[in-house]
């Protein structure tokens, strides 16, 4: 039986997973590694701990499976985006990785929009937000000029991963759109944008297809780990496309609810060609001439842990949500909004704070938790109906993954807020899985992903909107909407930048 292995270079940890050539997880492993915060709103990493991991996932799974050196084909690799590593003239890593999730780059983001203004949106379909690349290459040009001097290569993590199997350096389009540097319906480096930021082009990679063969691993490896037979490395993704294609995201009648700390809605988009202005977020996707759409709620299952610490440090999960079911949609008259760190979609506020609206004595805990629960989807589904307004789109279906897909209430919730069958996967394994659906299409396994998905992604626990819910939430929704504009002034006087 041949292998492909999927790589998932997270923020915390690299994860790698070992499918068959029916999508069967047959081993999996997993090393964490540090953050690192010089200083406030910094956060980096040493792209040395990722090799590292990436050695220790490789020797356990060598270990744990008998045919394992003897039968793996190919890998590639699903990654944390916008994280900038920065290489000189021998291809030495200069300083730590600016990671996605730094905040330092304010000023940065500001000269970008000065610059292009509309123009930038034309071109990279996004805003400047503090998460990108390219104002991470600015900081380090205003900040660092002695480290910009020696500078000749501009790699993300997994690209850089790619870079030690291969010694060949890469970037696909999924995670290249995330850098502000891409042209995404050309599919190339934007030259009035390197131009502008006096970035030369020699120092971006080539770019690739996502299941394109960027080489095969190095002798010196394949040795080193005993590999057989020749081991093809493919460019891979950045991880909410990996994500997306992981749990079937390959139409545009399907979308994705992803709830971990933060959450995503995802879509699928045919083209590039709508304009969402800037509140959600376009990116090309892992599937040839495609697209994604992306909303972002920054505190959703954050919202949660922040809540059961605060006010039931004792609680699990479980014994905090139980009886859920027995209070009606709209928490009587209780709305919350996952405000609580800012927000991303559809505001794009550093400075708005949540809150609890409508509290009466009548209202006990099981009341504020179901509302923090509907407050998080309600957040989502900001993005949802931008989707819908703008693109018209139509979700028959909704893909639940992460924390909001482990309790039946809170997939209810889904249901019956977004108004559209909610489905779990079968097997949920994140962007690794996507990762390793790339390898193998990239093998010749399937022809397309899609042909991939239908085999490698399987679904259960299917919720259906309850009809007499979904017009109770569609109240509640219209007036957690009028909370933003309410609160605004205020948040904005109270949190003073």
């Amino acid at each position: 039986m041949a292998y492909v292995l999927g790589i998932d270079l997270g923020t915390s940890s690299l994860k790698g997973l070992l499918l068959d050539e029916h999508g069967k997880a047959v081993a999996s492993a997993q090393k964490d590694y540090p953050l690192i915060h010089p200083k406030s709103g910094y956060s980096e990493q040493d792209p040395g701990q990722w090799i590292l991991a990436c050695e220790y996932v490789l020797d356990k799974l060598k270990a744990e499976v008998a045919d394992f050196t003897a039968q793996l084909q190919g890998i590639s690799f699903s990654g944390q985006m916008h994280s900038l590593v920065v290489l000189d003239e021998d291809n030495n890593v200069l300083r730590n990785a600016i990671l996605w999730n730094d905040v330092r780059t304010t000023k940065q983001c500001k000269s970008i929009t000065d610059a292009f203004g509309d123009e930038l949106l034309a071109i990279t379909k996004n805003i400047a937000l503090e998460g990108f690349t390219l104002p991470k290459i600015l900081w380090i040009q205003e900040n660092e000029p002695e480290i910009w001097e020696k500078v000749r290569h501009m790699l993300l993590p997994k690209d850089y991963l790619g870079y030690w199997m291969t010694g060949t350096m890469h970037m696909d389009y999924s995670d290249a759109a995330g850098t502000l540097l891409l042209d995404v319906e050309k599919k190339e480096w934007s030259k009035a944008i390197l131009e502008k930021f006096r970035i030369p082009e020699t120092h971006l990679p080539e770019l690739i297809g996502s299941s394109g063969m960027t080489g095969s691993l190095r002798s010196e490896l394949a040795n080193r780990f005993g590999f057989e037979k020749e081991v093809k490395i493919f460019a891979g993704g950045a991880d909410n496309a990996c994500a997306a294609i992981g749990a079937g995201i390959v139409n545009a009648e399907t979308g994705m609810a992803s709830i971990g700390t933060s959450g995503v809605f995802l879509a699928f988009e045919d083209s590039a060609e709508q304009d969402y202005q800037g509140k959600l977020h376009l990116f090309n996707h892992t599937i040839e001439n495609g697209y994604y759409s992306m909303g972002v709620t920054l505190a959703a299952g954050h919202s949660l842990n922040w809540f059961k610490d605060t006010f039931a440090p004792d609680s699990t999960f479980e014994e905090l949500l139980e009886g859920m079911d027995a209070i009606k949609p709209g928490a009587d008259g209780l709305l919350f909004t996952p405000y609580i760190v800012g927000e991303r979609t559809p505001h794009v506020d550093s400075r708005i704070r949540g809150s609890f609206i409508g509290m009466d004595t009548n209202h006990t805990i099981k009341h504020f938790g179901r509302a923090v629960l509907e407050g998080i989807t309600f957040s989502l589904k900001d993005s949802q109906v931008l989707m819908e307004q703008v693109a018209g789109k139509s979700f028959k279906r909704i893909v639940s993954v992460g924390g909001g897909a482990k309790n039946p209430d809170w997939l209810q919730i889904q249901a019956d807020v977004f108004d559209a069958e909610i489905a779990c996967l079968e097997v949920e394994q994140g962007p690794g899985l996507g990762a390793a659906m790339l390898a193998a299409v990239g093998l010749g396994w399937f022809p397309t992903v899609t042909a991939c998905a239908d085999v490698f992604v399987a679904y259960k626990d299917v919720v259906q909107p309850i009809p007499e819910n979904v017009v109770a939430y569609e109240k509640a929704y219209a007036l957690y909407t009028q909370v933003y504009g309410a609160t605004k002034e205020l948040c904005h006087e109270l949190i003073k930048e």
